[in-house]
């Protein structure tokens, strides 16, 4: 009677991993189309604001390098 017990636990436990590897798939496949679609639309802003729409952090990158000499103050 035990390993009858057994095997249908085992059996339900088997269904159980199938199901959450299904789920996971699942997630993954979305995850993947969203993190596609968030990218399109970034490249799409971009090209509509001429590449100025990025971070605070790069526009003060570009514009340290403008300067082709460096000045000196006296």
């Amino acid at each position: 009677m035990g390993a009858v017990v057994s095997c249908i636990k085992s059996v339900f436990r088997a269904i159980g991993n199938a199901l959450t590897a299904i789920v996971n798939g699942i997630a993954g496949i979305l995850m993947a189309i969203i993190n596609s679609v968030a990218s399109v639309f970034n490249i799409i802003i971009s090209c509509l604001t001429c590449g100025r729409a990025g971070s605070r952090r790069q526009r003060m990158r570009t514009s340290t390098h403008t300067h082709g000499r460096t000045t000196r103050v006296v």
